[in-house]
């Protein structure tokens, strides 16, 4: 291949999570639609790897497959892939010094000489299983910490969009990008870059255990609890560990085993033993409390609710902690949701403070459960009507983020203030 100055596939692009993933699955179609999104249009492609514009076309829409290994050395080459992302022994252009620089823009040389082919040798097994290995850790040694960095932006993304659009159509991508994480994981030799994305993969498989919660999804909602949990110990990280450890206990409480929760939620905090931060060590009491109130203990629910209090840092937000939301409407809706559990009229008092910041925040899944605590406590009280607005409103918030452990709780509401 002839080294000229110009310009290459950006890092970024074989960098590319769907990049390795697309090069071990040899998804022709794939690699080419990410190589014209970095600007190299199809018919550069073609001429790159010596190949037909409309061939080219046909690969990205599916219509055709990449299968002859010539074919794809050509790709490889052509696009400066390295062979081993493509399974293939490494190219002649990289056993240079440096890297190969392609003139990827148009120019009037002639043809360049084709590279010599690789001769085709029957393998035995052993040698499919070497080269199948050879693909992943390939795969897992090109995602560094960029890669990480890439699906943390990703999750942070799924995260925001999860308060306000709910899981249903979210789940889905997330669990995608665990697969995807827990192989480059499992190939991974770097020490580096195995802590970074096994922390991501502990934030990510956490926000989609609780999205499986909130879809009724129960065993889905263990499971990737306990994939966060192996992930936040391989990152070697007490806060995700314990944050994923705590959180897990809502499955319980969803159960009806509010004392098996109280369990998990005391052991995920005494394991950090202080050795977190103040905002996740106030959640770990605050979550504590929730089980006290669940289990209708009242004197260990506003004891674990005081010691939150005590506990939370002036600046109720951590950068290290994107996913722990503890700021004064936060903890006064938390608060007022374990008030309602246990049936006190103080309720009243922490659910409407917390209300009219909620509602401006964008939180609506948080929303509706304080609209249907607020239902809750107005009913006790003997306000059905105004029990009843607020459950309709909670009713269509519920909807809006198809959250099932919500609707449950409103459809109960509902029939107990029907007038």
């Amino acid at each position: 291949m002839r080294e000229v100055a110009g310009s290459q596939l950006p890092p970024h692009v074989l960098g590319d999570p769907r990049m390795v993933e697309a090069c071990r699955a040899r998804d022709f179609g794939t690699i080419f639609t990410l190589v014209r999104r970095a600007g190299i249009y199809p018919s550069r492609i073609a001429r790159l790897c010596e190949m037909t514009p409309s061939r080219v076309s046909e690969v990205i829409a599916g219509k055709r497959t990449l299968t002859q290994i010539g074919v794809i050395e050509r790709v490889a080459d052509g696009l400066g892939i390295p062979g081993s992302m493509l399974g293939l022994a490494a190219r002649a252009w990289e056993s240079s010094d440096g890297p190969v620089v392609q003139d990827l823009a148009p120019a009037e040389e002639t043809p360049r000489p084709a590279l010599p082919r690789q001769v085709a040798v029957p393998a035995d097994d052993g040698d499919d299983e070497a080269l199948e290995l050879q693909r992943e850790l390939m795969a897992a040694t090109s995602a560094g910490s960029m890669v990480a960095a890439l699906y943390s932006t990703q999750v942070d993304t799924m995260r925001k969009l999860d308060r306000q659009l709910g899981a249903e159509r979210l789940l889905p991508q997330l669990q995608e990008q665990i697969h995807q994480m827990e192989n480059l994981l499992r190939y991974g030799t770097a020490a580096g870059a195995r802590e970074a994305l096994a922390a991501v993969l502990t934030e990510a498989s956490t926000l989609a255990g609780w999205q499986a919660l909130d879809l009724g999804r129960y065993k889905t909602a263990w499971s990737l609890h306990e994939t966060a949990k192996s992930a936040a110990r391989e990152a070697g990280s007490p806060a995700l560990l314990a944050h994923a450890t705590a959180q897990q206990a809502y499955v319980l409480l969803d159960l009806g085993k509010p004392d098996e929760a109280i369990a998990q939620v005391r052991f995920a905090r005494e394991q950090a033993s202080r050795g977190v931060p103040p905002l996740m060590e106030s959640w770990l009491f605050a979550a504590e409390a929730e089980a006290h109130a669940a289990a209708q203990h009242d004197a260990e629910c506003r004891l674990g609710l005081e010691r939150a209090e005590a506990v939370r840092p002036t600046d109720p937000s951590d950068p290290t902690l994107p996913f722990l939301f503890l700021a004064g409407s936060h903890l006064d809706r938390w608060r007022g949701n374990c008030m309602a559990t246990l049936g006190a009229d103080e309720a009243l008092e922490d659910l409407t403070a917390s209300l009219s910041s909620m509602e401006m925040s964008g939180f609506n899944r948080a929303e509706a459960g304080v609209r249907c605590d607020l239902a809750v406590v107005l009913a006790r009280r003997g306000e059905f009507a105004e029990a009843q607005k607020q459950a309709v409103r909670a009713q269509d918030l519920a909807a809006l983020t198809s959250s099932v452990r919500q609707r449950r709780r409103i459809a109960q509401v509902l029939s107990s203030t029907a007038v």
